[in-house]
């Protein structure tokens, strides 16, 4: 039986459309137009290097957003805030038998403080482990390496890795844990079954 699972947030535990898809279809703002924002500056943002609020700053009159960096990423964060509550209620069946239940996401500071006190993560896993605090992201293999070094007794084996991006299951994979492409509940449950 596995001793640990390790869950992503987004994709996994949060299943909606990404926030660019949102802003592209509700206020205007093109996939194009953010690229170059949420593939440079926001890359720091997610492993604590840089303050997202900072920033974004500039971006947003670029963007044709005028009412302030705090009301940009309210509207960010509500949209991102559906959680699978099925999974959640499996992962609470997982922790009552005893499997120690792990949240590992790429997130910056702001969204994940979010993540811990609106959605109410910090009462759902039994740790937590964010880029934005590690210094490092997904599919980093030093990722893994600080995880691991916090479980004690536990061996690579006996850990059950969930994420919904291939890059990061293969990086989960060569480090030695078990894991699964997250697509369903039943899909998961079974793997974890097979495992058992």
């Amino acid at each position: 039986m596995m001793k640990v699972v390790i869950f992503d947030a987004d994709g996994v535990l949060i299943r909606c459309e990404r926030f660019s898809a949102t802003l592209e279809r509700e206020h205007g703002i093109s996939m194009e137009t953010t690229k170059d924002f949420f593939q440079g500056p926001f890359q720091a943002c997610r492993v604590g290097d840089a303050d997202l609020k900072e920033e974004i700053e500039a971006y947003l009159p670029k963007w044709g957003w005028h009412k302030g960096v705090d009301a940009f990423l309210d509207i960010w964060f509500d949209v991102e805030y559906k959680l699978d509550k099925d999974l959640i209620d499996y992962v609470q069946e997982l922790r009552a038998l005893g499997v120690l239940c792990i949240l590992a996401t790429n997130q910056e500071k702001y969204r994940f403080a979010y993540m811990l006190n609106k959605l109410g993560f910090e009462n759902m896993f039994d740790k937590i482990y964010a880029s934005a605090h590690l210094g490092l992201a997904k599919p980093d293999e030093k990722f893994f390496e600080k995880i691991q070094e916090d479980l004690k007794n536990v061996n690579k084996e006996e850990v059950l890795f969930v994420d919904d991006r291939e890059e990061n299951i293969k990086a989960g994979q060569s480090f030695g844990y078990h894991a699964h492409l997250y697509t369903s509940l039943n899909d998961f449950r079974q793997k974890f079954l097979d495992l058992s």
